[in-house]
């Protein structure tokens, strides 16, 4: 994952290799030769080394994807933000579907989107350069798509939306900051991002200072639920707007599929 404090970039680091047993002399044990025990320290030495080399690849593997600010303006608090996003239900799945699946998905929704302009503002303001439609009726390959997707995103028995959305945007297209109305949407939206890449920026109510930048990547899965889904703001950044960690992501058109769950009855 890539993390940045408020003050400036910044990379999480993950453990060290070498822990404080590392730093200290091995006591001889009595009745073993050197060699035995010289055998047994190298073999400890490379044991070591080797759950250091996987701890280090695991904080490789969590820096893509993620970049972070926090009102401590330190990668540790960043991920500590993150983790309890991630506590909560959040997730980005890169890869989820594959090229074949995007054409088929795209495909089936485009003589809808076809038929619609794209208009320059959405009723509550929030997107821009945008179509949209609901669709029921999927071919029986989209429908197990789909259904992969509900399997991960919602919780058992939860009962979901039989629509499904989709959002189109021009490349020219953005999703202002915004939480999706309780009246309209439950406690889970997970969305298909297809056609291109983009960065989703999420930004906390309470604190604004707190806030995460996350890749999302053509043809992955992002879940937001918990905190995500209720306590932080949502968008999509602008085409001249689009970096992540210093770098260009491209936008293009982009479609997202995207499923709901019911919303929860009021108390």
């Amino acid at each position: 994952m890539q993390m940045s404090g408020g003050g400036g970039p910044g990379m999480l680091r993950g453990p060290g290799a070498a822990g404080a047993g590392s730093r200290g002399r091995s006591r001889e044990q009595p009745g073993r030769s050197s060699r035995e025990q010289g055998a047994e320290q190298g073999a400890a030495g490379a044991e070591q080394q080797g759950a250091g080399a996987e701890q280090q690849g695991a904080g490789r593997a969590m820096r893509r994807g993620l970049r972070c600010g926090a009102a401590a303006a330190s990668a540790s608090s960043g991920l500590q933000l993150w983790l309890r996003l991630q506590a909560g239900g959040a997730a980005v799945l890169r890869g989820f579907v594959g090229a074949g699946e995007e054409a088929l998905l795209a495909g089936e929704v485009e003589p809808q989107l076809r038929r619609r302009p794209y208009q320059d503002r959405h009723w509550d303001g929030a997107i821009h350069k945008y179509r949209e439609t609901e669709k029921l009726h999927w071919s029986k390959e989209s429908q197990e798509i789909l259904q992969r997707v509900r399997d991960v995103a919602f919780p058992p028995q939860v009962p979901q939306l039989a629509q499904v959305h989709v959002l189109d945007l021009d490349k020219t297209g953005y999703i202002k900051p915004h939480i999706d109305s309780v009246k309209f949407c439950g406690c889970t939206i997970a969305g298909l991002s297809l056609l291109s890449s983009s960065v989703m920026r999420l930004v906390s109510e309470q604190n604004p200072q707190d806030w995460l930048d996350l890749l999302l990547e053509r043809r992955s899965l992002y879940i937001l639920r918990g905190p995500a889904r209720y306590e932080f703001t949502h968008e999509i950044l602008k085409d001249e707007e689009s970096f992540f960690d210093g770098q260009k992501v491209p936008r293009e058109r982009r479609i997202s599929i995207i499923c709901r769950n019911l919303p929860l009855p009021s108390s």
